[in-house]
């Protein structure tokens, strides 16, 4: 993934935060996550500058969007414990990696509102691979 393709990504989130009220951190990472382009908006709580760091590696780890993951964490289920393996993974919305032609690529983690704005911020995010 480029510097540019990152920028992008980044840009749509800033611009998807903006829009629903929520100051957001979001990182990009490439395919092997590694931060290619990091964004703390004004307002946005510190602790989510690794949360989001964390939901976008994980989403490359696991190629699956973090939100995937929250049930097969839980007590009893097949990957509990799964958050506490390869430096702290995120098993909660707002990680999504990024594909193009069926390619792991990289991917964006969004954190610092809802789990539900954090998604969607995300998901706005990963639509500008491409744009």
């Amino acid at each position: 993934m480029s510097h540019e393709q990152a920028r992008r990504i980044l840009d749509a989130g800033i611009a998807k935060a903006e829009e629903i009220g929520q100051p957001m951190n979001i990182a990009v990472v490439d395919d092997g996550g590694h931060l290619v382009a990091f964004g703390r908006m004004d307002g946005a709580i510190r602790a989510s500058i690794d949360i989001s760091t964390r939901k976008a590696v994980t989403s490359v780890l696991m190629n699956a969007p973090t939100a995937a993951l929250t049930d097969l964490v839980q007590p009893g289920a097949e990957l509990y414990g799964l958050e506490h393996t390869a430096g702290g993974m995120v098993a909660f919305g707002g990680g999504i990696p990024l594909h193009r032609d069926g390619e792991l690529v990289g991917a964006v983690g969004v954190s610092a509102g809802s789990v539900a704005q954090d998604v969607a911020v995300a998901t706005a995010a990963a639509a500008a691979l491409d744009s």
